[in-house]
């Protein structure tokens, strides 16, 4: 598949579920949500639960709390590209549950390429990688977001690395919370900036 290139996301889309199947412990593919030509794109780990049914991203938990952060950070979301590094929601069964399984780094590579033809339709301003594995799979490189967030080149895109809403809603503390929140709305204004300065 490393010749070919797409004339669309609806065709792009189309070649992952074929490229992609759904097997056990493995959901259907969930494509990126959005227009092309967008000033941000939003890179997250890979659909949840939520996602894999609906067939959207950044439904669940997350991705109303990303909403909440994008409204802080005065970004409209009908003018952003939503995707995830990982097209598939990968779990492990628990009786009627399915536990998210974090995506192995082999199948973060495989679809990689995936993830830079579809950025490539989209040509957003800037990429925000949410999180360690859209900083992998955009950086080509493991990350430590903690060390690392804030502007970070994406080959020759620009990027803003920062926390996964997902890390936000894992923290005990109501007062850590906040203050993560805080911070993550910061990195969210900061590529609003970028984008705003690349127009």
């Amino acid at each position: 598949m490393t010749d070919r290139d797409f004339a669309s996301l609806e065709e792009l889309n189309d070649a992952m579920r074929r490229e992609f199947p759904s097997v056990a412990g493995v959901g259907g593919v969930v494509g990126g949500e959005g227009s092309i030509l967008v000033p941000i794109a939003f890179v997250g780990e890979q659909p949840g639960d939520a996602e894999d049914r609906e067939g959207r991203p950044f439904v669940g938990p997350a991705g109303r709390l990303l909403d909440h952060a994008l409204a802080e950070a005065e970004i409209d979301r009908g003018e952003a590209y939503m995707t995830n590094a990982v097209k598939q929601f990968h779990f492990t069964e628990r009786g009627k549950r399915r536990i998210h399984r974090k995506p192995r780094t082999g199948e973060i590579v495989h679809q990689r390429w995936w993830l830079w033809r579809e950025i490539d339709l989209v040509r957003p301003r800037v990429i925000v990688a949410l999180g360690a594995t859209a900083g992998l799979a955009l950086a080509g490189r493991s990350v430590a977001v903690m060390r690392e967030r804030g502007p970070m080149a994406f080959g020759n895109r620009r990027g803003v690395l920062t926390v996964h809403p997902s890390y936000l809603l894992r923290l005990p503390d109501a007062t850590a919370k906040q203050a993560s929140f805080d911070a993550f709305v910061s990195d969210l204004r900061q590529a609003r900036q970028i984008a705003q300065a690349a127009s």
